[in-house]
């Protein structure tokens, strides 16, 4: 049995009304040095969204939330941002914002895989 590595996650947040402070679970960001490791997985549940705020662009929304799994994979078409390191990628992607896409604080932890882990966690925290 392998050795449990380091990793470092976030969950994705959409807060619609940010003075209302409310939110809903929109995605997973999980970060692993050792296995050189960095996946966002998305999830809107467009219904709650609409119910915290109808008049919400969830187009706007939908193209912010993606943006995040093309990040991570370092897709040259998502601007200089994914040019970065895999490091420096995932600390701009969970630095604080204050627009309705939120994340976070991140979590550390230890794991055997970390193909496993966001498995794990989007189950826990996405509604799939």
């Amino acid at each position: 049995m392998l050795a449990p590595i380091s990793f470092d996650y976030a969950v994705i947040r959409v807060v619609p009304r940010v003075e209302r402070e409310e939110f809903i679970n929109a995605g997973v960001l999980v970060f692993c040095l050792q296995h050189r490791f960095l996946e966002a997985r998305i999830h809107i549940d467009e219904q709650r969204l609409l119910a915290l705020w109808p008049k919400l662009d969830l187009y706007l929304v939908r193209s912010h939330l993606e943006a995040f799994p093309r990040i991570c994979a370092g897709d040259s078409a998502s601007g200089p941002i994914s040019q970065l390191s895999q490091r420096e990628r995932f600390h701009w992607l969970v630095s604080p914002r204050s627009t309705i896409i939120q994340v976070s604080p991140v979590h550390t932890g230890l794991c055997g895989a970390p193909e496993d882990l966001m498995d794990n966690l989007a189950q826990r925290y996405l509604t799939l």
